[in-house]
């Protein structure tokens, strides 16, 4: 066989092998996901009390829902307990990022993996780059790093 149709057969088994192709072939890819249902049962929080860094893990309900989602643009929509955003996608490495960036401060991301928790439902973590000197029930104060899985629509 000759060097160039060599190197286009290797090109063609590596992307007819490739992780992304292994995905779609069983069910929904994170590369084409319309919406992600998720729900996040852990979290682990952090804060400083006079200069000692503080954490804890405990019990979460939290969840999220991912709409609009379109990665040719780099956007999709956040539906959460205070409304719709509009926020920025990125898909790399076989994984998804959903980034919300506030204008006073706050930056949140969410990353699904591409990597099954349990049948139908990927790994995701969601952080929350927040913090405040007052702690309110129910709103975030400190650093924050969640823990669950999402379901991929089309």
């Amino acid at each position: 066989m000759s060097t160039p149709r060599f190197g286009a057969a290797m090109v063609g088994l590596l992307v007819l092998c490739s992780p992304a192709r292994a995905q779609d072939s069983r069910g929904p890819s994170l590369a084409t996901a319309k919406t992600l249902r998720c729900a996040f049962q852990q979290v682990a929080t952090a804060r400083w009390e006079n200069g000692t860094l503080k954490t804890q893990m405990k019990p979460s309900q939290l969840k999220l829902v991912f709409t609009s989602i379109n990665l040719d643009e780099g956007t999709a929509g956040l539906v959460g307990q205070f409304g719709r955003s509009e926020i920025i996608a990125r898909y790399a490495g076989g994984n998804l990022h959903l980034i919300e960036s506030f204008r006073d401060g706050p930056l949140y991301i969410t990353t699904v993996f591409a990597k099954e928790s349990t049948p139908g439902k990927l790994q995701a973590v969601h952080a929350r780059h927040e913090y405040a000197d007052v702690v309110l029930p129910g709103f975030t104060s400190s650093p924050e790093q969640y823990y669950g899985e999402c379901e991929v629509g089309q």
